[in-house]
């Protein structure tokens, strides 16, 4: 056998399997699987929704039927778009922010225990206050412009990312570290390879929940003062009685967080092909 074909064959280990990748009629049906639950419990949902519409269980001016609902994003395309970008927005930069604030202080927490006992409490006591009891403050202090938005946007996201940070960058195996340091590896060189990729799992599973909470966190700072985003249209249109588009802002500003939340998931797929959760080929032990 020639030494080409010897180096690509597989190695073959006792109890040990290898496990081929998936074909493409493999990856769609297990997409469908797990797929199908989530949209039949959508669909169930919808029907629900419009039973009780079409019955009249509920007065129509408290909850309009799904028709109305979409024929108010149908028929106001532009109105919703504009505000929908606006939230967005705000939504993205309270995320950016949230991030880098929050990895930056898990690191100094991790590599410092009196940054840790001291900061802790302050970011406990931080997260348990209702932000929608404070978002006034920002305003009178920051005006109606976008930046209380993005301060409250930054203060609900803000928690879950240094909690999973400071999480992942303690999991390390003490035994890696011991490892780098016997091998010479300075303390930057060992975050940079060992520490930081190890956390990156736990930083994903915080941002995942980070983004969805900063789009609560920029609407929640549009209903105290804002004349423009999803905050404000919901809060018009509650004034209004218009319940069809107060539904209507509802479902873009639940559609905007679920996007967001596909797009880290979506990052961590490709960023973390290397984590045992998203391997789609690898081995398997036999007993």
């Amino acid at each position: 056998m020639s030494q080409s074909a010897l180096s690509s064959a597989p190695v073959k280990t006792a109890g040990v399997a290898l496990r081929e990748s998936p074909s493409a009629r493999e990856r769609f049906a297990d997409a469908v699987e797990k797929s199908w639950r989530p949209v039949a419990l959508l669909v169930a949902c919808f029907v629900a929704w419009w039973v009780i519409a079409a019955m009249e269980l509920v007065e129509p001016y408290l909850v309009p039927s799904p028709g109305k609902t979409f024929e108010v994003i149908l028929d106001k395309p532009d109105y919703l778009w504009q505000h929908s970008w606006v939230t967005t927005y705000e939504t993205l930069i309270g995320f950016v922010v949230a991030v880098a604030i929050g990895v930056l202080a898990a690191v100094v927490m991790v590599y410092s225990t009196t940054v840790e006992k001291t900061l802790y409490p302050i970011l406990l006591f931080a997260q348990v206050v209702p932000k929608i009891a404070i978002a006034p403050l920002f305003v009178v202090w920051l005006g109606f412009g976008i930046a209380p938005k993005i301060v409250i946007a930054v203060l609900i996201a803000f928690f879950p990312v240094v909690i999973s940070m400071v999480t992942g960058l303690k999991a390390v195996d003490p035994e890696m570290l011991q490892l780098s340091s016997t091998m010479g590896a300075s303390p930057w060189q060992t975050f940079v390879k060992i520490r930081f990729p190890a956390s990156l799992p736990h930083l994903f599973s915080g941002l995942k929940v980070a983004v969805t909470l900063a789009v609560t966190g920029a609407v929640v700072g549009e209903f105290v003062g804002a004349n423009e985003g999803l905050g404000y249209v919901i809060l018009q249109a509650n004034g209004n009685l218009d319940t069809p588009m107060l539904f209507a802002g509802l479902l873009v500003m639940s559609l905007i967080g679920v996007v967001l939340f596909v797009i880290v998931e979506l990052a961590e797929k490709l960023l973390l092909p290397w984590h045992a959760s998203r391997r789609e080929s690898g081995v398997t032990t036999a007993f």
